[in-house]
């Protein structure tokens, strides 16, 4: 069965699409089945996928609003490897729609059951703000990965997600759990920057990734070619730190199984 992470955070800018985005690359790079799914109306998943929003025939509307299968929503061929569900402006009215029916909070979970056993790993891409689109992210999730940069503001959002999904674990999830808290843009010369990541550790310990993901040019610009970074430069430090966040999270899952097993 696949193991489902919602890679979420209420602040905008943090890197939550060019993780969802660049991991996914780096599991399917390691032989992973790997499902990404893009719930922003924005659709940046979606073209950082190297699909383009204006032209995909149908979306992750189709999928919470009309119910159909979620085998004949996905596009298969992407830049990164990956199976996508693909996003565009279309998904801002299924926000709106899902108010009309009952049991909205759990469409997304319902709709993924019959594929959960075809994958390694689905990513889900949230919008930034905590809206009904979230809220079916996290009641499909086993876990949430919450991507942040290392400034004061951040810290302060941080408290407030941690909350907000500890609330939604109580109504709608009793299973979800925080996957890991994924350290973005960091600049090392910063000392507020590394100020906060020590604040970090200090208060949810293992928690936090080894793994910290640089403030990259290449990862920038990536996006506008249609590809993750490590199909547009392998070479380049962003692509090596998301290929070393993705092994880092199978040792992890890989460790847990083992002890669960014994």
């Amino acid at each position: 069965m696949a193991k489902v992470i919602a890679v979420a955070n209420q602040k905008g800018g943090v890197g939550k699409t060019t993780t969802s985005v660049n991991l996914a690359a780096s599991m399917a790079a390691t032989k992973r089945k790997v499902l990404l799914i893009d719930l922003d109306p924005q659709g940046n998943a979606t073209m950082g996928s190297g699909v383009d929003k204006y032209e995909v025939p149908k979306t992750s509307y189709e999928l919470l609003v009309d119910e159909e299968p979620i085998q004949e929503l996905v596009v298969h061929e992407t830049s990164g490897g990956y199976d996508l569900l693909a996003a565009n402006s279309d998904v801002t009215a299924a926000e709106i729609k899902l108010m009309e029916f009952f049991a909205r909070e759990v469409r997304l979970r319902n709709a993924l059951e019959p594929v959960r056993d075809q994958y390694d790993y689905i990513f889900i891409d949230c919008p930034p703000s905590l809206n009904m689109l979230t809220v079916n992210a996290m009641a499909a999730a086993d876990s949430v990965l919450v991507p942040m940069q290392c400034e004061y503001y951040a810290l302060e959002g941080l408290t407030a997600l941690m909350d907000t999904i500890s609330k939604l674990a109580s109504v709608v999830n009793p299973n979800l759990k925080i996957e890991g808290i994924l350290r973005t843009m960091f600049d090392p010369r910063n000392r507020l920057a590394a100020d906060v990541a020590s604040q970090l550790k200090q208060h949810f310990g293992e928690k936090v990734y080894r793994t910290v993901i640089p403030r990259n040019v290449r990862l920038a610009e990536a996006p506008s070619f249609g590809k993750p970074a490590m199909y547009y430069d392998k070479t380049s430090n962003g692509a090596k730190a998301y290929l070393a966040l993705a092994g880092e999270i199978i040792r992890r899952q890989e460790s847990s199984q083992t002890v669960a097993a014994s």
